[in-house]
C-alpha cells in the first residue's frame, strides 16, 4: 500500500516567463523578466531600463512554449503528470497591469492550453504572480511600493478566477513571496515586488511596505476566489530553506530560530491572518511607520489561504555574529556558512533531503492546513551521447532521495502532503542566471546559453524514472 493518497498530485512545475517565450505575441506586453539580461554563475543578471537594442534577454524566447505547448502537453501526458504547475502571465492579460479591460487573446492562450490539459487528465495549478509583474506597473506606480497595486492584481485575479472557474481548482497567489525578505537584495527586490531602491531610500521598510501589500492583495484574491468557486484551493507560496545552527551555542539556536520565524512571517500571515508578534514589535523599534491600516488586518484575518505551496532546494547554517543585536535580526547580513556534511550541487547549492522532512515537520507543526511541495529539484550541466542519450542519473538521485523523505514525513510523521511537482519538469530559463544550461528538466530542450539550438525535445533517462514513480504512486523509487 502505498504511504501516498490515490489522489495524490503527481506534477512538474514551471514559470511563464521562463519557458513561454512569445514575450510580445498577441498584444502581451512587457514584464519585469522582459528587462532582465542573461547571466551565469560569475556574472549577475542586469536590470535595463526597459527592452534595450543590443541586449540578451533570454525570457523573450526561452523555450517557445507558447507557440508548442500541444507537443509539450503530449510528452506531459505520456510521462504520466497528475498535474502541471505554471504560471498566467499577468501581462498578457493585462499588458500594461493598470487597463481596464484585459487582452481577450492572452485569455483565450490559457483557455487553449488548460483544455489540452484537462483533455489529456492533467490538473492545471496556477500561481498568479510569478516573477512576471507588468513592467509598466513599476514605471508608473513604483512597483509594489504604492497601494494601488492591490486593486490591479485584485482585477486581475478576479479576470482569471472568473473566465477559468471551471477549468482550474488549485491556485498560489505570489509564487515565493519570502525571498525578498531572506535576500533583501537588488533581484529578489526587484523580482518579488519590482521595487528598485531610491538613494537614501531603507530597503528594509520599503520590502515590508510591499510585502504587506502583497499580503493584502493575495487575501482579498482568496476571498474572491471562494465567492466565485467555492471548490477553489487557493494557497500561498514560500521558498523553504530551513536554517540549522552552526553551534549549540545558544546563540547560534537563537539565531537560527529568529531566522525561520523572520524568514516565513508571510506564512504566518497568510495562514493565521495576521502578523507575529515579534515583528510588530521590530516595526516600532526601527519606526518604519508602515501602511497597515484596521481594515488591512481585517481582511487578512478574512482571506486565509486554504494550503501553503513551498519550493525547497537547499538547507542553510547560520552563525550568530559577536556583535549580534538584541533582536536577532539582520536582514541581508546574517553569516551564513558551509555545511561541511553535505554535498553540493554545480551551483553550490546544498543538497540536503533530510532538509525537506525537516520542512515539512516544520510547517505541519506551525500551520494546520495541508502543504504542497511546488519546487524540488536539481539544477546541473547535461551532456547529450553522441546518439542523443542523456544520462542523468545525478538528477535520478536526488529525486529519489527527497521522494524518500517525503514519504517519511507523510507515513511516519503525518503531514498533510497533497503533491509534489519538481521544479524545471523540461528544461527552462535559470530565474537566477537567466542560463539555459543550468539544467532541471526531465524533458531536455536543445538550446544553449547564448540562444542557440533546435529547441527540440528529448527525454532524459530521469522521464522514464519518474514516470514509474507516478505510475506507482510513489512506491518504486529504483
Amino acid at each position: 500500500m502505498s504511504a501516498f493518497p490515490k489522489d495524490f498530485l503527481w506534477g512538474g512545475a514551471v514559470a511563464a516567463h521562463q519557458f513561454e517565450g512569445g514575450w510580445s505575441a498577441d498584444g502581451k506586453g512587457i514584464s519585469i523578466a522582459d528587462v532582465m539580461t542573461a547571466g551565469d554563475n560569475q556574472t549577475k543578471r542586469r536590470i535595463t531600463d526597459g527592452v534595450q537594442p543590443g541586449e540578451n534577454y533570454p525570457n523573450h524566447d526561452a523555450i517557445d512554449f507558447y507557440h508548442r505547448y500541444k507537443d509539450d502537453v503530449e510528452l506531459f501526458s505520456e510521462l504520466g503528470l497528475k498535474c502541471f504547475r505554471t504560471s498566467i502571465a499577468w501581462s498578457r492579460i493585462f499588458p500594461k497591469g493598470d487597463e481596464e479591460q484585459p487582452n481577450e487573446k492572452g485569455l483565450q492562450f490559457y483557455d487553449d492550453l488548460f483544455d489540452d490539459l484537462l483533455a489529456h487528465h492533467i490538473e492545471p495549478v496556477i500561481t498568479l504572480s510569478h516573477f512576471e509583474m507588468p513592467y509598466h506597473l513599476v514605471q508608473a506606480y513604483g512597483g509594489w511600493r504604492n497601494r494601488k497595486l492591490i486593486g490591479f492584481f485584485v482585477k486581475f485575479a478576479k479576470v482569471v478566477f472568473d473566465r477559468y472557474k471551471d477549468k482550474v481548482k488549485y491556485w498560489m497567489t505570489f509564487n515565493e513571496i519570502n525571498n525578498q525578505v531572506g535576500m533583501l537584495n537588488e533581484w529578489s527586490l526587484f523580482t518579488n515586488s519590482g521595487l528598485i531602491i531610491h538613494p537614501g531610500e531603507n530597503k528594509e521598510q520599503a520590502m515590508f511596505q510591499a510585502a504587506h501589500y502583497e499580503a493584502v492583495a493575495s487575501a482579498l484574491a482568496v476571498q474572491i476566489g471562494h465567492t466565485i468557486n467555492s471548490d477553489f484551493k487557493i494557497g500561498c507560496m514560500v521558498a523553504m530553506g530551513p536554517v540549522y545552527p552552526a553551534t549549540p551555542n545558544p546563540n547560534d539556536v537563537f539565531k537560527a530560530e529568529r531566522m525561520m520565524q523572520t524568514n516565513y512571517y508571510l506564512a504566518d500571515v497568510q495562514v493565521k491572518g495576521h502578523y507575529p508578534a515579534f515583528l510588530e514589535h521590530y516595526f516600532a523599534r526601527r519606526q518604519f511607520n508602515l501602511d497597515i491600516t484596521l481594515e488591512d488586518r481585517d481582511v487578512l484575518l478574512a482571506g486565509k489561504v486554504d494550503y501553503i505551496g513551498f519550493s525547497y532546494y537547499a538547507s542553510h547554517v547560520i552563525k550568530a555574529a559577536d556583535e549580534e543585536p538584541t533582536d536577532f535580526i539582520t536582514l541581508g547580513s546574517n553569516q551564513e556558512i558551509k555545511n561541511t556534511t553535505l554535498h553540493r550541487s554545480d551551483w553550490g547549492w546544498e543538497i540536503d533531503p533530510v532538509g525537506l522532512r525537516y520542512a515539512l515537520n516544520w510547517f505541519s507543526d506551525r500551520y494546520d492546513v495541508p502543504l504542497f511541495i511546488v519546487e524540488n529539484g536539481l539544477g546541473a550541466f547535461d551532456k547529450v551521447e553522441e546518439n542523443g542519450s542523456i544520462h542523468d542519473d545525478y538528477r535520478i538521485d536526488y529525486l529519489r532521495q527527497h521522494i524518500e523523505q517525503m514519504k517519511l514525513a507523510v507515513e511516519v510523521d503525518g503531514v498533510k502532503l497533497m503533491g509534489y511537482t519538481p521544479w524545471g519538469i523540461i528544461d527552462l530559463v535559470s530565474a537566477g542566471t537567466g542560463q539555459m544550461e543550468k539544467r532541471y528538466g526531465v524533458i531536455y530542450v536543445d538550446k544553449d546559453d547564448q540562444g542557440k539550438g533546435t529547441l527540440a525535445r528529448s527525454k532524459k533517462d530521469s522521464f522514464d524514472w519518474f514516470h514509474k514513480v507516478i505510475q506507482s504512486n510513489g512506491e518504486d523509487l529504483t
